[in-house]
């Protein structure tokens, strides 16, 4: 079974009538939008639309199709297989990783058990996030994160949704499997919200390469750790550090001789130096190569790739190196 009939099974019986109506490509669908007596929306090459009850495009509300909550509810028994109760695990982290890679963001009344998240449940909002794996993405960047042979501590700086874990993904394919005549390594992934290898039940739904080791839905900062010490990785992978564990695992996997690829949210460099947590990264030079990507055009498109010191080693709009 593809991956467009393996989604099509989740949704309700008419959404799904309505959606297999798309008069578009599949391949360039990236969310579909669920809200309670709210019109139902699709992201389209980067494009927000509207869909009438025929699954065409509008722009006016009046015409849109409005989800009830009866088909939200029926959306989520099939998500769910028939049992809520067993995807509890990953509902009380807000997601749910579907069959083809799919991650279904939920959003409802948040039950608290003292003073933590125990589950959701009312649940009224629906996000699917479409898994799309672009392989061969990260061809024009792995050139230059590679210094005399040696992969260098590489971290990608993206505003949200520019393809950061896309390209995140196609580099660790590409260096577990080897490329351009450089053997492939281990690598370990800690896929905090099951976005890099999509497992489901175990199984990674994306090709992340045949030596690749995953810890799924773990906290990145002990992930990171336990990946050190029980799988013997040559090179570790995150994606969306952030907060001051984070930091301190970056250091020690570094300290440690491992090689890191990780992600953050920001529109430049200097994004980083201003917010407190991050500033350690780029003072102390702990990364030797910062890739930035822009919202230019489609997702993934690269603004430059930096070394340690600032200096720039691809810029896009020349197409060349800059030094």
């Amino acid at each position: 079974m593809d991956k467009k009939a393996q989604l099509m099974k989740i949704f309700s019986v008419h959404l799904r009538e309505i959606i297999a109506g798309l008069p578009m490509e599949f391949s360039r669908l990236q969310e579909i939008r669920l809200r309670v007596m709210g019109p139902l929306l699709i992201i389209y090459d980067n494009h927000e639309y509207m869909l009438n009850s025929k699954g065409q495009p509008v722009t006016e509300l009046d015409s849109a199709y409005i989800v009830t909550e009866r088909e939200i509810q029926e959306t989520m028994t099939y998500i769910s297989n028939f049992s809520l109760y067993a995807y509890e695990d990953e509902i009380r982290q807000g997601f749910i990783t579907i069959q083809g890679g799919h991650r279904i963001g939920v959003a409802g009344k948040i039950i608290l058990d003292q003073g933590k998240i125990r589950s959701i449940k009312y649940i009224s909002f629906i996000n699917i996030r479409l898994a799309h794996q672009i392989r061969g993405c990260s061809d024009r960047i792995l050139p230059h994160i590679y210094n005399k042979g040696q992969l260098c501590h590489t971290i990608i700086v993206s505003p949200p949704g520019c393809g950061k874990t896309t390209i995140l993904r196609d580099i660790i394919r590409q260096i577990s499997d080897g490329h351009d005549g450089i053997p492939g390594c281990n690598v370990g992934v800690i896929d905090e919200r099951s976005e890099i290898a999509a497992c489901y039940m175990g199984v990674p739904q994306n090709d992340v390469g045949i030596r690749t080791d995953i810890l799924d839905c773990c906290p990145k900062a002990e992930g990171m750790l336990m990946m050190l010490r029980s799988m013997a990785p040559q090179v570790i992978a995150v994606d969306e550090i952030g907060c001051r564990e984070d930091m301190e695992a970056v250091e020690y996997v570094i300290n440690c001789g491992c090689k890191l690829l990780a992600t953050v949210h920001g529109n430049s460099i200097d994004d980083l130096r201003v917010r407190p947590v991050l500033r350690r990264l780029v003072e102390e030079k702990l990364f030797e190569r910062y890739v930035v990507l822009n919202d230019n055009g489609r997702v993934g498109n690269v603004e430059a790739i930096f070394d340690a010191y600032g200096g720039c080693v691809y810029k896009s709009n020349r197409g060349n190196l800059c030094y």
